[in-house]
Formats: structure tokens, sequence, C-alpha cells
């Protein structure tokens, strides 16, 4: 699966071809419904196709959003494919649609038929090529209209999705010719935030097995994320800040041995690395205001986890790569108005790193422009008008007869 190669080095073309394949593999003997004309009516019909709406990192990056969609423009319906797990972030979810529909009991086919019945205009699938996905249900061409966004960083590499959204920083216009969708671009970040989200009380240094006086460097993306590269860069950092402890998310038993090993062979005491269980997303989100600093992973950035970072007032320093999955801590820092933590090279990142692992003045006016709710990254009315403007260019392209088309910011 596609979704394998993210977190290797590879190319936008590589990724394309491994795309392609899989989507032309998951959708083998669907066949499209007949083709339904685009017609004008007073509310757009908009369809989220996910098996994440409940306690999930896509549902916390969209309940916001959800609530703030302009409901005398726009029919926004759910269709979800995933658990009902309980929690208090799927009732936020369900109860910030319009419609809210279970398709989990459906195959890809019978999915496609219910959305075409409900007149969806515009499919928004937010899996794209990642666990659970029903991507290969567009493949039926239900709506008029379909996009991909959100949970797949990169190409669907599918004919029967029409535009991916992102942004400049993550899908320049440049790279058209690495995607089979047509580029559409939001102004800012392409990833919503929750303008309610704040972590709660944080537990001490010493609960968590950290050092009180350390300076503490948060690793919270997943393991498959370190490579040679990036494990190497962090060595470097330790042995230049010998008073910084790594806080790294735990990847099991068998995973954390291995890279204290790999600490010891690169010379540092493998007592500074701790490791942190996984755990729930309020509890984690409390836990993380113990990090200094956030050291971001390439060639596969943090996503969500960089959000969390900035949720919980930790500055991020990352590495800008030449395509989509590391290019997004990028896009988010920017939006934050924190471009001073994006570099270029390894190099550079861990110069960058040690500089702030030095300079606490630095880091605490890092840390109240994010406890500043900067407006680019918070201002998710905003962010909600910018992406329907978004699906009424596309709409307005549909309803002409004209084909799909890149849509720049």
């Amino acid at each position: 699966m596609p979704f394998a190669l993210v977190g290797l080095p590879h190319s936008r073309q590589e990724l394309k071809q491994a795309a392609g394949l899989a989507s032309r593999h998951v959708a083998r003997g669907l066949r499209p419904l007949p083709p339904r004309r685009p017609e004008a009516r007073q509310r757009l019909r908009v369809g989220y196709l996910s098996a994440d709406f409940h306690a999930h990192a896509t549902a916390a990056l969209m309940a916001d959003l959800l609530e703030s969609h302009n409901r005398d423009r726009f029919d926004v319906r759910l269709y979800s494919h995933g658990p009902d797990d309980g929690s208090a972030l799927r009732q936020r979810v369900r109860g910030a649609a319009e419609h809210f529909v279970d398709v989990t009991p459906l195959d890809l086919a019978a999915t496609a038929q219910r959305i075409r019945a409900d007149g969806i205009d515009i499919l928004v699938d937010l899996k794209g090529h990642t666990a659970g996905s029903r991507l290969a249900a567009l493949a039926c061409r239900p709506a008029p209209v379909q996009v991909s966004w959100l949970g797949f960083p990169g190409t669907s590499g599918a004919g029967y999705v029409d535009y991916v959204i992102g942004d400049p920083v993550v899908t320049p216009l440049g790279d058209a010719a690495d995607y089979s969708e047509c580029i559409a671009q939001l102004p800012r970040c392409y990833q919503p935030q929750d303008r309610q989200r704040r972590p709660g009380a944080a537990p001490s240094r010493a609960q968590l097995g950290l050092r009180d006086h350390a300076l503490v460097l948060l690793g919270a993306n997943a393991v498959y994320k370190i490579t040679p590269p990036l494990w190497a860069a962090w060595m470097e950092v330790l042995r230049r800040l010998p008073e910084a402890q790594l806080w790294q998310l735990s990847g099991g038993d068998q995973a954390d041995a291995r890279l204290r090993d790999a600490a010891a062979q690169a010379g540092i005491e493998p007592g500074r690395l701790v490791f942190m269980p996984p755990v729930g997303m309020d509890e984690h989100l409390a836990r993380l205001q113990q990090a200094d600093l956030a050291l971001d992973s390439w060639p596969c950035n943090g996503h969500t986890t960089t959000s969390d970072a900035l949720a919980a007032g930790v500055p991020v320093v990352t590495l800008k790569t030449n395509g989509f999955p590391g290019r997004v801590a990028a896009s988010i820092l920017a939006a934050a108005g924190l471009q001073s933590c994006v570099t270029l090279d390894a190099g550079a990142y861990v110069e960058r790193v040690c500089a702030l692992g030095r300079d606490g003045a630095e880091r605490r006016a890092l840390h109240e422009r994010i406890a500043s709710r900067p407006e680019g990254l918070y201002d998710t009315p905003r962010f909600a008008r910018e992406l329907e403007a978004l699906y009424q260019r596309m709409w307005e392209r549909a309803l002409q007869g004209l084909p799909p088309a890149a849509l720049p910011a």
C-alpha cells in the first residue's frame, strides 16, 4: 500500500505510481453508476466519507470545521464506515452535521449507491490510502465532483478522483504532474484546527519519568518515521546538548529496546531516552506540555502530531522536503507564524534545534507566539469560508460542463 512508502525516502513520481497501482487494485470489479447531471440548487450537498468519525485524529481536526460550515448554503452529510466508540468527540462530530449516515454494513458498491441516492454534489474522501479506506467506492462515481482531502498526504493515483485539496506549501502547482487529480489550493494551511482544543492540567515530569531540570526534546511521531538520517541528526543533537532527554512515543518493547541499543552505539547513554506509552487523546495533549521543544520527523513530518504540539504550547522544528508528506509541518508552522522553525537540510535542522535548546528566551518567545492562538492557524470560521469557496469553484465548473482544472489559491 502507498502508505508504507510515505514514511520512507521516495520521489513524488514513485508515490504516484504506487498510488495508481493501489487505486486500480482496490476498485477492480466496480462499475460506474449512470452519469448524474449537475443541477443548480440553493444548498450545495457536500458529503464526507470516512471511518474516523470517533476519537481519532481526523475527527479532532474536523470537528470545529463541521460546526463552522454555513448551513444556509451547504447541506453537510457524513458517511461513516467506522466504529461508534461512544466518545464525546464522536457525539460532537455527529451533532455538527445535518445528516449522519452509518454505511458500515454496506459494501463498496452499496456505499456508492447510498451516496448517489442522497444526491450528493461534492463527495470528499477523508481516508485515501490509509487503513480502513473506502476510497474505491468513488470508482462507482456516486457524485458529480469527487475530492481527496486530509487523510492521505499525496495523490490518490485514482482516475475517479477529480481534485486533491492542499495549499501552496504542500501542493505547489509546479508539482501538478505528480498528481492524478487537479490540485485545489486553500490560501493557508490545508489542515483545519480546533479552536476549542486546549490541554488540561499537566502531570509532573517525575510522573512521566522525566528529569525536572532536563531539556526535554519531544519525539511524538510513530517510530516508523524514524529513518537512519533522522536518527543520526537526533544523536548529534544529544551529543551537543548534554542536558537533553529525548522523550519518544513508544513503539512497543522491542522497538524501544532497539532504539536504546542504537543510542548506545552512537555514544549516547540509553537512559537519556524516555518512552511515553500510548494514552487517550486528552491525556496525551496534557502531558505534551512538559516538553521544551518538539523534534519533527522527515521525510514524513508529523501532521496531527505537529498540531498537537502547538496546541500544547510546544514549538516544533521541522525539515521541509520536496513531497507532500514532508511539507505538512512547514505549512502548519507558516500558518502559526513560526517560519523560523522550518529548515531545509539536516545540518540546518541540527543547528536550529541546538540553538533553541540553548536559548531559553527564544523558546519562551515562541511559546508566547503559540499561546496567542495565531489567527492564521485557529480562525476556523475563516477556514470554513475558504473551503466552501473552493467547493463552489469546483461546482461552478461542473455546472458549466467543464472538466476539473487546477484551482490556485
